[in-house]
């Protein structure tokens, strides 16, 4: 019996788990040491690293695969693609604010020597004048006309020397001024006797505007808007001051009723010193007890110095109406 105690003794539970662990943690490091064996045996084996070859008959037809694709690339067209990308990623230079105005200032002291009633072809003649001029001084050195700042550079002489050359509308778009096309009118003769001839400043597209709607061309009024015009279209500036009307007349007693109509008649947008792009056929109606001029007939030149993107003509049709 005392023999068999100490037997049982030995062989107590902590004793036997360790004698199992052991065993298992020499039988992994045995799994472990063959399979590092096999792997490093295989990797320096140079037999098994080019065992996978192409035959001959894959690589012919990769080769022949790779000539039908380059034959048919159409070179030329790609040739032309890239330089065309190339083209259209040039950066564009800005001219400098000191030339912008420096230029307009000219164009607008030759413009000053033509007669107001001139038509279109006669100013258009005097700015090609111009242009004559300038291009013939610009080229004389590599900076541009000494009337400009000397701080200008020679990119912005180059650049200026080839808007002059073919893309004069661009440049006096750049700069903020407009020209219009040219229009060809035939005199067909067939207007009845003793018709009153229509200035081009008394034609107003769209059916003829009321007499009580006191419309004034070029004319910015200000006031406190009663219907945005962002918002709110019209297709003539007679619908836009018969609007005006409309609203004042249903107007609820203490409401604000609207007494002046600003319309946009240009197919191109008009411009406002806001931050909101405002387009064709807008219509404002505004409320104001004493009516105030924004704008009238032309921006100023130093108006123009501090907002360079402000045209020369004030765009907008405006009128104040009796409530």
């Amino acid at each position: 019996m005392a023999r068999g105690g100490a037997w049982w003794r030995w062989c107590s539970y902590k004793r036997t788990t360790f004698v199992v662990c052991s065993v298992n943690v020499i039988v992994a490091l045995c799994v472990l040491r063959s399979v590092y064996l096999h792997v490093f045996s295989s990797s320096s084996d140079p037999d098994a690293i080019s065992e996978f070859k192409y035959t001959d008959d894959q690589i012919r037809r990769a080769q022949e695969s790779i000539r039908l694709r380059q034959e048919s690339e159409p070179a030329e067209l790609v040739k032309l693609v890239k330089k065309l990308n190339g083209f259209l990623q040039e950066e564009r230079l800005e001219l400098s604010l000191h030339m912008k105005q420096n230029l307009t200032n000219e164009i607008l002291s030759r413009l000053k020597g033509v007669n107001n009633a001139a038509n279109v072809t006669e100013q258009r003649e005097a700015i090609e004048r111009w242009r004559t001029e300038k291009l013939k001084a610009v080229r004389k050195t590599s900076f541009a006309n000494p009337t400009i700042n000397t701080t200008t550079t020679v990119r912005e002489a180059k650049y200026l020397e080839k808007a002059l050359e073919s893309n004069l509308l661009m440049l006096l778009e750049d700069i903020g001024l407009w020209m219009p096309a040219d229009v060809v009118n035939k005199d067909n003769n067939n207007k009845p006797e003793n018709e009153p001839e229509l200035e081009e400043e008394d034609i107003i597209p769209g059916r003829p505007i009321p007499p009580e709607c006191h419309a004034e061309r070029h004319t910015d009024y200000d006031g406190a808007a009663v219907r945005w015009g962002l918002t709110h279209h019209k297709e003539t500036a007679a619908d836009c001051c018969q609007a005006c009307l409309d609203h004042a007349k249903r107007a609820k007693p203490g409401e604000s009723k609207c007494n002046i109509w600003v319309y946009c008649p240009s197919p191109s947008g008009c411009y406002s010193p806001d931050i909101y792009e405002h387009k064709h056929q807008e219509c404002w109606l505004k409320q104001a007890a004493t009516p105030r001029l924004n704008f009238k007939d032309k921006y100023s030149e130093s108006y123009r110095n501090s907002h360079p993107t402000a045209p020369v003509i004030v765009p907008w049709l405006s009128g104040v109406v009796s409530v």
